[in-house]
């Protein structure tokens, strides 16, 4: 597109073996649709019509490796051939639509809004009831294996990535701050071994997929809550996760819990840009930034500076639709943007 006045945003860009058209990612968003085998239908017209609207790349919600990951009980899971098929016709209509889907693989941990949840650490979620069962060895090797597992089955069900949900307060954000790992043994304790799940986590899923196949990690830049990551530790995180073989890093800011407004109207746009920034002095794959960039201008002037790649807008289908197809000025003023989230999370 020679004629747009987004040149960076139309720019093609490659994740492990998958190449984008453009640097448009619709990021993960819970529709409800991916709990309830009746609502594939839905899922996948609705994703597909995203796909048709011109996203380089659409992120599912977040799908539990486990039953224990299951952000509540009736949320999805990918543990066997069976969920495989169902995920089948989600690729199928986006593949169709022209699009490329990835799939977002997460463990609730303490987040979980059911009985049977597990976490790290003994302190128990604030925002949700039901008390956690402290994980010992044996579970959080089932739940290691569980992340390759699902990342084997997305592959075989014609996914083109997967992401790991590794920030926002959930299960694998819970091993890495001393907020929620109090442990002793080789899970807690220094940095090293709260890093400990997510490498093994990394591994795991890259023992079971090709070396090609696009492994994305989501990635917590700054926690926002007391007895959080340090900087340095976030920065050796992201080394090490791209010499185990991570293909691009999703920056995410803030927990559920954190009383610091990271999306709502009141957040400056592109206020926390500097984070995603900052981590490119410290690895050489892709950087997506996170948060309240909500404007094609706002996007292009990020992408410019070349310390970020891709722009995630979980947008409606019909403003990138109108930004890909009359990417000049008069289609841009065709665009009403997104204006921010109604939760102060």
């Amino acid at each position: 597109m020679s004629n747009t006045p987004y040149p960076h945003i139309f720019r093609p860009l490659t994740i492990g073996g998958l190449t984008l058209p453009n640097r448009i990612i619709m990021g993960s968003m819970h529709t409800g649709f991916e709990d309830r085998r009746r609502d594939v239908d839905k899922l996948s017209a609705l994703l597909a019509e995203r796909a048709r609207g011109g996203a380089g790349l659409i992120i599912t919600g977040g799908v539990a490796p486990s039953r224990t990951g299951q952000l509540s009980p009736l949320g999805s899971t990918m543990t066997n051939r069976l969920h495989v098929a169902h995920h089948r016709q989600v690729t199928k209509a986006v593949h169709e639509a022209g699009g490329r889907v990835a799939m977002q693989i997460l463990h609730a941990g303490r987040y979980g809004v059911i009985p049977w949840k597990v976490a790290p650490g003994s302190q128990s979620s604030p925002i949700h009831p039901f008390k956690h069962l402290r994980m010992n060895e044996p579970i959080i090797r089932h739940i290691i294996a569980g992340f390759g597992r699902a990342a084997k089955l997305a592959h075989d069900a014609g996914y083109d990535a997967v992401e790991i949900m590794g920030g926002e307060g959930y299960l694998i954000n819970q091993f890495l701050c001393p907020r929620t790992n109090d442990r002793t043994d080789r899970w807690g304790g220094n940095t090293e071994n709260r890093q400990r799940f997510l490498i093994e986590v990394i591994r795991a899923i890259r023992r079971r997929v090709p070396a090609t196949f696009p492994v994305i990690l989501r990635q917590s830049v700054a926690d926002l809550v007391e007895g959080g990551q340090t900087w340095e530790e976030v920065a050796l995180m992201a080394r090490r996760a791209e010499e185990e073989g991570v293909d691009a890093l999703n920056t995410d800011i803030g927990w559920h819990e954190s009383r610091v407004p990271t999306i709502a109207t009141s957040v400056p746009r592109g206020a926390f840009v500097q984070f995603t920034e900052q981590l490119r002095d410290e690895v050489s794959i892709p950087l997506i930034a996170a948060n309240r960039i909500n404007t094609p201008e706002l996007a292009e002037e990020i992408l410019s500076r070349g310390r970020v790649e891709p722009w995630p807008w979980p947008a409606p289908s019909w403003p990138i639709r109108t930004l890909c197809s009359r990417p000049s000025k008069a289609g841009r003023r065709k665009l009403i943007p997104a204006l921010a989230a109604t939760r102060p999370a």
